[in-house]
């Protein structure tokens, strides 16, 4: 057994799309725009569908995945976490390109992580892998 998919609910799939590609660098693994369906897997995943996490940009037009999506972001809380080899380079790459955080990169008891706003819905935490 072995995780093929998960989700991320956004406010707008086309526009999550775009940033979580555009931005993040994460790969198309799957556009339909005719259905709003946008899923994305990280740049080291493999090629195809084979060995790729997929992550669904799910849209939030459901009552309950909007109250969970605008739960979590009026808390401060992350929806999801993203491994990163230096999570201070990427404060600084994204950074420059206009991405909003909470707060500059911190160490903790579990490493360093910054957590970012993807403009969609949702807080995002990038952690040091």
């Amino acid at each position: 057994m072995r995780l093929k998919m998960c989700s991320i609910h956004v406010k707008d799939p086309k526009a999550a799309h775009e940033f979580y590609t555009g931005t993040l660098g994460f790969q198309t693994l799957m556009a339909m725009p005719e259905y709003n369906l946008y899923i994305v897997k990280d740049p080291g995943g493999g090629s195809g569908s084979s060995g790729s996490v997929g992550l669904l940009l799910e849209p939030s037009d459901n009552p309950v995945g909007a109250a969970y999506m605008n739960g979590l972001h009026d808390a401060g809380i992350p929806a999801i976490v993203f491994g990163v080899p230096d999570v201070r380079a990427e404060y600084k790459r994204l950074g420059a390109q206009g991405v909003i955080f909470q707060a500059e990169p911190s160490e903790g008891p579990t490493g360093v992580s910054v957590i970012l706003d993807d403009g969609c819905g949702n807080y995002v935490q990038l952690h040091q892998d």
